[in-house]
């Protein structure tokens, strides 16, 4: 197991979202966990490197099967977006605009959900990128085991 992934699990980084979680797999670089109480299914990465700011920053994509929702994509950023910006996730030369709020941010619509996935499963990295009040920020992700995690996910919530 990865030593940041254990230290993710161990030291309560993520602990909101892993607490009475089952695991589903740790892939390289991302993991897949289970919360049968709600029930919802996820594939989760933390950025590589170092990163400060308000938030632990993580990228997940949630299934929650009541809600017939599959492969949506979240973006927990470190800093608060400016008010007038979005961010920005890039993978390879594709490009795709977030949207929301604060420290979150999501794909437009199911549709760039699917493009977005489409693009982790053959891509190595991805950014995001966002600007602050205090100026614009990025994070770098290793895209290594995406794939693997987002499948375990999703046949962790499959009916």
């Amino acid at each position: 197991m990865k030593r940041w992934m254990l230290s993710l699990i161990t030291g309560g980084l993520l602990a909101a979202p892993l607490q009475a979680r089952d695991s589903l797999g740790i892939y390289e670089e991302w993991g897949a966990f289970r919360d049968p109480a709600t029930p919802r299914c996820y594939a989760i990465a933390r950025p590589e490197g170092r990163t400060q700011g308000q938030w632990q920053p993580f990228v997940s994509i949630g299934n929650w099967p009541r809600r017939n929702v599959n492969g949506q994509v979240h973006v927990r950023l470190r800093r608060e977006m400016r008010e007038d910006s979005t961010a920005t996730l890039r993978i390879g030369d594709r490009s795709f605009e977030l949207v929301g709020r604060g420290p979150d941010a999501w794909a437009a619509d199911s549709r760039a959900d699917a493009a977005i996935i489409a693009a982790m499963r053959t891509g190595m990295t991805m950014r995001v990128e966002a600007r602050a009040s205090s100026g614009r920020f990025r994070d770098s992700y290793s895209l290594r085991g995406a794939a693997s995690a987002i499948d375990a996910a999703a046949l962790g919530c499959a009916s």
